[in-house]
């Protein structure tokens, strides 16, 4: 006699036990196929897929204000005046994506940039030092500002949003200190130091007015989108941002990547310096002065996810592309500031909205 079966050739306790398990494994399997809805596998679609949402606002704003304006918004100079309106954002964002995946967050990049401005332009232009070394020292003006807010976060254990708030007023106040709040002007840069507004050299491409510094926006944004889908280092990146000590076990250094970020993140805001330069033609201490948030609203509605590990660089440019659209398209439409203002704010908190009813799949 076996344990399977009894002399009546009924099944045994064994054999019921693998039946018993066999029929709860397919009710379990049938189980979770019902529960998921159309709703759920959507879901899913936009927690693979970070970038749809920010593709389908900007299609959707698009509509919407060509509907509003007409032919005007459609028009080959308007085009361009965006895709020039959000060079700096862009560049800012592509920085600010780094740290956000990293569940971090840089209230500081705006001041870090117009203080290299400052420092290139002064240097430039006021000390007589050659353009070249001075623009070398703006810079590393840049990289040692992000170096300190990644020292301080990475290695004293300090919460991102207070260490850059405060490095916000530090870089701010020197900014205000070194500039004696003076502006250098357009003419005066370019008689001196032509090479800082080498970034606002235009060129016709189909009608529409093209800068330097938007073809500087698009290889920076190539740059990192490279670093951080096809390298080591990006899927550290991710790693960090997804849960920092399983990252640890894994056997990455999560103090070195976070220090990495963070003074990247200071070099590009001082690239971003120079295309603000060439952007505005002049050197000012108080220009920029939206920066900071403007980047952190550029990615959060390109769909990087503010609690780290999910999001793309191309999200960050489609997100820069809505707030310069729905400027742009508030402005032909008549409204007036602030409702470009609230519309912006409101797309943030639905932004956030959606993120955290995306992030309930991986839960």
């Amino acid at each position: 006699m076996t344990d399977g079966a009894n002399p009546a050739g009924r099944a045994g306790p064994a054999e019921q036990e693998r039946v018993l398990a066999s029929t709860s494994q397919q009710a379990h399997v049938s189980f979770d196929e019902e529960r998921r809805t159309p709703l759920k596998r959507f879901q899913q679609f936009l927690h693979a897929n970070p970038t749809t949402i920010p593709f389908i606002v900007l299609a959707l704003s698009i509509a919407l204000f060509s509907a509003i304006v007409g032919g005007r918004f459609f028009h080959p100079f308007n085009l361009s005046l965006v895709l020039q309106q959000v060079t700096i954002i862009a560049i800012l964002g592509t920085a600010q994506t780094l740290i956000i995946l990293t569940a971090g967050i840089d209230l500081s990049v705006g001041a870090i940039m117009v203080l290299s401005s400052v420092v290139m332009g002064r240097l430039a232009v006021l000390a007589g030092l050659p353009v070249p070394l001075a623009f070398m020292l703006g810079l590393l003006v840049g990289v040692a500002c992000g170096l300190l807010n990644g020292f301080l976060v990475a290695r004293l254990k300090l919460p991102p949003f207070i260490v850059t708030l405060g490095t916000w007023s530090i870089f701010g106040a020197l900014n205000l200190w070194y500039s004696a709040s003076q502006t250098i002007r357009q003419q005066e840069v370019a008689e001196a130091a032509p090479f800082l507004q080498f970034t606002g050299t235009a060129f016709n491409f189909l009608g529409a007015r093209i800068t330097l510094g938007s073809i500087l926006m698009l290889i920076i944004a190539a740059f990192i989108w490279y670093l951080l889908n096809r390298t080591a280092f990006g899927r550290h990146v991710h790693a960090t941002g997804d849960d920092p000590e399983a990252a640890k076990l894994a056997g990455i250094n999560v103090t070195g990547t976070l220090i990495a970020v963070y003074t990247l993140a200071g070099f590009i805001c001082s690239v971003a310096a120079w295309a603000l330069i060439g952007r505005i033609g002049a050197i000012s201490s108080i220009s920029g002065a939206t920066a900071n948030l403007d980047s952190i609203t550029a990615v959060v509605i390109g769909g990087t996810s503010l609690f780290g590990g999910r999001g793309s660089i191309i999200g960050t440019l489609v997100g820069a592309l809505i707030v310069g659209v729905f400027r742009n398209g508030l402005a032909l439409a008549g409204a007036d500031s602030l409702w470009q203002e609230f519309a912006i704010g409101l797309l943030i908190i639905v932004a956030v909205a959606i993120d955290q009813w995306i992030r309930k799949v991986s839960a």
